[in-house]
């Protein structure tokens, strides 16, 4: 598990590429898990959960576009 002190969506999205399948938890947010390359929504989601898994899969679809 990686843990993250700043909520930084593109650094955290190059860490989810390169590892495919994981966990990882950011100060003050929380504990997400993530597979194929994409991260999950937990299961007692909050606002700020979904808020944090859109931008965080958007940053990851910009960078494979990015890398295609």
């Amino acid at each position: 598990m990686r843990k993250f002190k700043r909520y930084l969506p593109g650094l955290i999205a190059k860490h989810v590429m390169r590892l495919f399948k994981g966990s990882i938890y950011i100060y003050g947010i929380g504990r997400f898990e993530f597979d194929e390359g994409k991260l999950i929504l937990p299961k007692q989601a909050k606002q700020l959960d979904f808020k944090t898994v859109k931008e965080v899969n958007e940053e990851v679809k910009r960078l494979r576009f990015a890398y295609a």
